[in-house]
């Protein structure tokens, strides 16, 4: 479903929003208005310590036991439905789970021995205004359910899995873009800028 993100904002306004610690580095990454799956995703996890802190991460989740990365091309997005019974999910929700729904994993390349960090998106059924483009939506959290989902607060399993739902309608503004974001080599800010709708 999620096949597209767009990481256009400058680093410090990300920091400022998402609350990231102000020791955490800032992670190296360029203004990205079509990235595509497998493409390195900006991630807010918890760190051993506590801190909610960036990592970028490879969008394909890796499950540790995978003996290759190509699992990771059918793995950018997850069921909130039907994750916790899936192999290649499952290991990820017992582990750190990342803010805006999503998981993360560590994967060791058997050939190189490099560890890559991976992540997936939760999608779950559409609200009212996805519907009439998808049947599947990004699970989008509420910014006062960042620390429940991140484990800074605690949470049950239940209530953890209570907030991967459809946001309300009003949370989205949809506008039609150009065909030109269906190619991962087409970037720039005019991929996001609203078409003029012919009448």
């Amino acid at each position: 479903m999620c096949g597209r993100v767009r990481l256009s904002s400058d680093f410090s306004e990300i920091k400022i929003k998402l609350k990231f610690d102000a020791e955490a580095p800032a992670p190296n990454f360029e203004a990205d208005f079509n990235k595509p799956p497998t493409a390195p995703m900006l991630v807010a996890i918890r760190s051993h310590d506590g801190k909610r802190i960036p990592k970028m991460m490879k969008w394909g989740l890796i499950p540790h036991w995978a003996k290759d990365d190509k699992i990771q091309y059918s793995t950018h997005n997850a069921r909130s439905e039907e994750f916790r019974t899936k192999p290649a999910f499952r290991d990820a929700w017992d582990g750190s789970p990342m803010v805006t729904a999503g998981l993360w994993s560590s994967w060791k390349n058997p050939a190189s021995g490099e560890e890559i960090l991976t992540c997936t998106m939760m999608t779950c059924e559409p609200n009212r205004v996805m519907a009439e483009l998808h049947d599947r939506m990004p699970v989008i959290l509420a910014e006062q359910d960042w620390p429940k989902w991140l484990g800074e607060e605690p949470a049950t399993e239940s209530e953890l899995l209570a907030l991967l739902k459809p946001c309300p309608d009003e949370a989205l503004k949809v506008w039609p873009v150009n065909n030109a974001v269906g190619n991962v080599r087409n970037n720039g800010r005019e991929l996001a800028e609203p078409l003029s709708l012919l009448l």
